[in-house]
């Protein structure tokens, strides 16, 4: 057998540089699936702070509602206190699930809140309530939108995590999938019922 070198026509050092070369593509490959990782990750996270901005939002309206429909229906008080005590439990919930359930749950007390306001034409009429309706239409349609998001940027990432090659570096770098944003109650996936006929004009 005969020795690598110039007997055999290779270079010792071109079969160094191609080795490095080799490395070099190798690092610069599992470089490239730990960075696409990290932006997967931060995009759910970003998504989920979209979904508890909108949560903010609708509680810091609530207050608002509840007086007003108070205002109309004053013996209705379970329903006035079950809501008010609720509205900030998503925004405390700690978790994906938690947040999820929470969220649900004040969705089903608004859709009650609103069957109270239904039995009171006065109130469907006034211009304060109306206003906030609009304001609860509007961030629940932005809220359902952000819980699509959040649900896409998962699937993204879940799925590049289980995928071959990006599987081999996601679990030793700590990359884990991430829940989806559901529940078993399927109100959160429509808002709440909140459309009511405006009187004529």
């Amino acid at each position: 057998m005969l020795p690598i070198g110039k007997e055999t026509g290779v270079d010792m050092g071109i079969v160094g540089w191609v080795i490095l070369a080799v490395v070099v593509l190798l690092l610069l490959y599992v470089v490239g699936i730990y960075n696409r990782l990290v932006r997967l990750r931060a995009l759910v996270k970003e998504s989920f702070s979209g979904i508890t901005v909108q949560l903010r939002r609708r509680a810091d309206l609530i207050p608002n509602l509840v007086e007003t429909v108070k205002g109309y229906a004053t013996h209705e008080r379970e329903v006035f206190e079950q809501v008010s005590a609720n509205r900030s439990a998503a925004l405390t919930a700690g978790s994906v699930q938690a947040t999820a359930q929470a969220d649900a749950q004040m969705t089903g007390l608004l859709g009650r809140l609103f069957a109270v306001a239904e039995a009171y034409p006065e109130l469907k009429a006034n211009t304060n309530f109306l206003q906030l309706q609009d304001q609860l239409a509007n961030i629940e349609g932005e809220l359902q939108s952000a819980r699509r998001y959040y649900n896409a940027t998962v699937r993204d990432l879940n799925s590049t995590i289980q995928s071959f090659p990006p599987v081999l570096i996601a679990r030793p770098m700590g990359f884990t999938e991430e829940p989806f944003y559901q529940d078993d109650d399927q109100s959160i996936q429509t808002a709440p019922k909140i459309d009511f006929a405006r009187p004529a004009a």
